[in-house]
């Protein structure tokens, strides 16, 4: 085929619902694939450790209804990355009951699902470890010790083109995925129909966010790829909405620290060279992507651990004087909780919002806060009973703080709430390394079923 074109409703399925009038118009553009990711290590460690979603279920399943439906309707595959947020096991298992579940209430005719699975043991890695194989930590990390991965709930890799391959291959019409790199869902799909790695990698960059490469800014809003041998262009479906060169090209530099590379299980896509032209007012053609093969097959691995549970106060502050002396007032509220617990195992962090709450230490206003301020203090502690009591001290001791010149004893602080909320346990990330793998598809175990009227 000369090209292939893909429509991306939503750059993290569920994590907001996709909008449905820019859907429709990129449904009705006949694309020969929808597809989208549902990932994202963005919402932190907290739903891969604890085994969650990040996303209401009922947004999840809105999205998965509207993609299903239009494609089914024109006969084109469905592909999902990183099902439910994380990717883990029980995500893909939700995922792919969603699509049995609405299959059934639709009455849709037969159809054949793939998914496939990307959580890793521990036993696995060590074993990579004890073998002399280093798990090489990235970003500044150093590479992974046993007594980290001890530390660790659970991991997943990180999936490329291959598994979606395979299942594209085994004649799947939907496919769900376990966590995924996000441009690999995209590329896997025009791998499969004969397009160049530059090209089809470059297509997976530019659609993985969706709406985020047009402008004016809109989330949630349809785009549509379309490669050849030569090029790619994206189109947005929005009305209001245009792919631009400043919009397609500034999205090319996204979430990446060379903002010329993307690197992905098996190589580089190489974007220093690429070039950008206005083709109509809607659309935005790309040449001139190169793709580097890597020397050796690594995948990357995301782990999150249990740090313990975990409870959130808040307070306001209004006095001027309580204001310039925040730090003081803080430290006299965690000493109070050091005389109660004492020095160790539990935590206490307080962010100042209308001072640095947003960016913390890099932030360059931090000696000018606002006139008031809020406190929100996150008490963790091995148990719920500890981590309540925990937080209750460090937020309600802040009204109590002694300040050199203060004379009343009214406190210069206020509660938002009386009480401290539970929330959920707190994690940390503990693996953000690639493995060396021999078989790119060794870590993602793939399965098939028909679903549907006559389906299993």
């Amino acid at each position: 085929m000369a090209s292939l074109k893909i429509i991306c409703p939503n750059g993290h399925l569920g994590f907001a619902p996709l909008k449905t009038g820019s859907f429709h118009l990129g449904v009705a553009a006949r694309p020969d694939f929808i597809a989208a990711d549902s990932g994202s290590d963005d919402i932190g460690p907290v739903p891969l450790g604890h085994d969650t979603c990040a996303s209401p279920k009922a947004w999840q399943e809105h999205d998965l209804e509207e993609m299903l439906l239009a494609a089914r309707k024109i006969g084109v595959p469905m592909i999902i990355g990183s099902a439910g947020d994380t990717g883990t096991n029980s995500r893909v298992d939700m995922y792919v009951q969603i699509i049995r579940d609405l299959a059934a209430k639709h009455d849709l005719p037969p159809f054949r699902i793939g998914w496939f699975y990307s959580e890793v043991s521990h036993d696995y890695v060590r074993a990579k470890i004890r073998g002399g194989s280093a798990i090489t930590g990235l970003d500044a990390r150093e590479d992974l010790t046993e007594e980290e991965l001890d530390a660790t709930s659970r991991i997943v890799a990180m999936a490329g083109v291959h598994p979606f391959r395979k299942l594209l291959e085994e004649g799947c019409d939907v496919i769900i995925g376990g966590r995924s790199s996000d441009s690999a869902i995209f590329a896997a799909a025009a791998l499969h129909k004969g397009y160049p790695e530059a090209q089809s990698y470059y297509l997976g960059k530019v659609l993985e966010c969706a709406s985020f490469c047009a402008e004016p800014y809109g989330a949630k809003e349809t785009v549509l790829g379309e490669i050849t041998a030569k090029h790619v262009e994206v189109t947005a479906m929005a009305p209001e909405q245009r792919c631009t060169v400043a919009s397609v090209a500034g999205h090319a530099m996204y979430e990446r620290s060379n903002p010329f590379h993307e690197y992905v299980a098996g190589g580089l896509l190489d974007m220093t060279h690429c070039h950008y032209d206005q083709v109509s007012e809607k659309t935005t053609r790309v040449t001139g992507m190169e793709f580097v093969p890597a020397p050796q097959f690594r995948v990357k691995l995301e782990g999150s651990g249990k740090v313990g549970e975990r409870f959130v106060g808040m307070a306001g502050i209004r006095d001027p004087y309580t204001i310039a002396n925040v730090d003081a007032v803080i430290d006299w509220a965690r000493q109070q909780t050091v005389d109660r617990f004492g020095p160790d195992g539990w935590e206490l962090h307080y962010s100042v919002f209308g001072r640095n709450g947003v960016m913390g230490d890099m932030e360059p206003l931090r000696d000018k806060p606002g006139h008031e301020l809020c406190i929100v203090v996150q008490g963790v502690a091995p148990t719920r009973e500890m981590a309540e009591e925990v937080t209750m001290t460090g937020t309600r001791q802040l009204f109590y703080a002694r300040l050199p010149d203060v004379k009343g004893t009214a406190g210069g602080v206020s509660f938002v709430l009386d009480e401290v909320l539970a929330a959920s346990p707190a994690y940390r990330w503990t693996l953000n390394h690639t493995m060396a793998v021999d078989d790119p598809l060794e870590l993602f175990p793939t399965h098939t079923a028909m679903v549907g009227r006559e389906g299993a």
